[in-house]
């Protein structure tokens, strides 16, 4: 199986482990490019029986994924999508649920910021662990007149909790590791120097094992899981946004640094005084 045509990521496979590091410049946004990827990587690797566990890591220091690309709310017409998604669901939850439903083990390796789709992305991992001091989750949607609608209400509240979910995606807080590790939305928050020998260690015992034991133990976890992620409802939500405004305040946010390096790094700023503006 080969992956060297997927431009936004570069997918390495040693030892039963792919680890596909995201690199699209400059911010890593969830744009078309890096969702067609995505999309194309996942019905790929899901056929390879040479890959028994799967890890999700960064080229950029600041960013896991910045967020879904604001093109997306100014510019809707320019961006195209298959049409054959699951019924109810819209690109970015369908690509979400592909990856959630993938028999490998996949994993998240976190050591910069995942906002928005980056962190619905995260949270359909099977498992994730973010370096201390350098990460953080959020879904700031809300501080941006919209709200997560890629799975975010449904993984959140499925990792963390109902009254936890509604704090952070109401708060529009960014998490750092160490709250994300109590909250439940990471595995373990880890020195940042330890994090790329534990993930690698890890996945490499995982992938040692073969794929009939991962089969058995993930498919019985499965079972018992009883969390019911209705992503067609979340999808449905959208209708009640008017477009126009979102549109409108979407073009205000790009005028006030969002989508920059510097803006992004302080996102949660920036969107607070649009809103007290």
């Amino acid at each position: 199986m080969t992956y060297t045509d997927l431009s936004a990521l570069h997918v390495d496979v040693q030892h039963g482990v792919a680890t596909v590091t995201i690199d699209n410049p400059p911010l890593n946004l969830l744009d078309a490019t890096l969702i067609a990827d995505l999309h194309r990587f996942v019905a790929r690797v899901r056929e390879d029986r040479t890959v028994r566990v799967i890890v999700f890591e960064s080229a950029d220091p600041d960013f896991f994924i910045a967020h879904g690309d604001m093109r997306f709310l100014t510019e809707p017409e320019e961006h195209a999508f298959p049409a054959d998604l699951p019924p109810g669901t819209n690109i970015v939850q369908a690509v979400n649920e592909a990856v959630r439903s993938l028999p490998q083990v996949t994993i998240g390796k976190l050591a910069g910021h995942a906002r928005g789709g980056g962190n619905e992305l995260l949270m359909a991992l099977d498992m994730r662990f973010a370096a201390i001091g350098r990460s953080g989750q959020a879904q700031p949607e809300t501080l941006q007149g919209i709200y997560p609608g890629g799975g975010g209400t449904q993984y959140m509240t499925a990792l963390i909790g109902r009254a936890r979910a509604l704090e952070l995606i109401l708060g529009g807080e960014l998490a750092g590791a160490e709250l994300a590790e109590r909250y439940g939305l990471i595995n373990r928050a880890l020195p940042a120097d330890e994090l790329d020998g534990f993930v690698t260690d890890l996945a490499r015992r995982i992938a040692a094992l073969g794929p009939v034991i991962i089969d058995v133990v993930k498919t019985a976890v499965n079972a018992a899981d009883t969390n019911v992620y209705d992503v067609a409802t979340e999808g449905a939500l959208a209708a009640r946004f008017s477009f126009p405004d979102v549109a409108a305040f979407a073009h205000r946010q790009l005028e006030a640094g969002v989508q920059t390096r510097e803006g992004e790094l302080r996102l949660e700023e920036v969107l607070r005084a649009l809103q007290s503006s």
